[in-house]
């Protein structure tokens, strides 16, 4: 029997063992949704520390859930990618964030503000469908914050590839978009929409962009289930 075993022969109690671990399902989310490399997966967990972050992706590889190898396009990376044991959590990862956003009480989800995680998903989400076909940049300012965690820039390149970056990378920003971190949060996570809270954004530059906004944001892939409690 390990360490905090249930001691069951129940499946459910055996996997439990093996995903309940602090942060384990939620470093199995940021896999799911495609990070691959240690530093991205650590933008994805961002209060995970980097040596509880090697034990947990030591244990997935043990149980066989994840493999580490080299990356194909640049040699001396190590990538970590799931399995096909991994693969099938997929299911389990979607449920466990469509019953939270079902379920969680809405003021009880925003509590949990932060602007690394959330500027990461809006990374990984953000659709450049609807933006001009050359480099773009959008300045996100939340002044509430403090230092480093106060102001982001997503750059969207012409071929669709979207780079976040907390220091500013020299390129003339096509739109400003202020706005407290509650907000943006609450339109990410489709609670909701950008034209009901227009008095709280404050938007420079291009007016196209600021008008489409609600379009290429790209929201969490939970935001299409309304909540049942508020």
């Amino acid at each position: 029997m390990t360490l905090g075993s249930y001691g069951q022969f129940c499946p459910v109690a055996m996997a439990a063992e093996m995903l309940c671990t602090r942060w384990t399902i939620v470093l199995v989310r940021e896999m799911v949704a495609g990070s691959t490399r240690f530093n991205d997966l650590r933008r994805g967990v961002p209060r995970m520390s980097p040596s509880l972050l090697s034990q947990r992706l030591k244990e997935l590889e043990v149980a066989g859930i994840v493999w580490r190898g080299p990356a194909d396009d640049e040699p001396g990376v190590q990538e970590y990618r799931l399995t096909k044991a991994g693969h099938d959590l997929q299911s389990i990862i979607e449920a466990f964030g469509i019953w939270g956003q079902k379920w969680i009480e809405t003021q009880a989800t925003l509590e949990n503000l932060d602007p690394s995680l959330l500027m990461w998903d809006m990374r990984r989400n953000l659709d450049p469908s609807p933006l001009p076909d050359r480099r773009t940049v959008i300045s996100f300012l939340y002044p509430e914050l403090a230092g480093g965690r106060r102001h982001w820039w997503l750059v969207v390149e012409p071929f669709g590839a979207v780079d976040l970056c907390s220091t500013d990378p020299g390129y003339d920003v096509d739109l400003w978009v202020t706005t407290n971190l509650r907000t943006m949060t609450e339109i990410w996570m489709g609670l909701a929409r950008v034209d009901q809270v227009r008095e709280k954004i404050q938007f420079e530059g291009d007016p196209a962009m600021a008008s489409t906004m609600q379009t290429w944001l790209g929201l969490s892939p939970f935001s299409s289930q309304s909540k049942l409690v508020h």
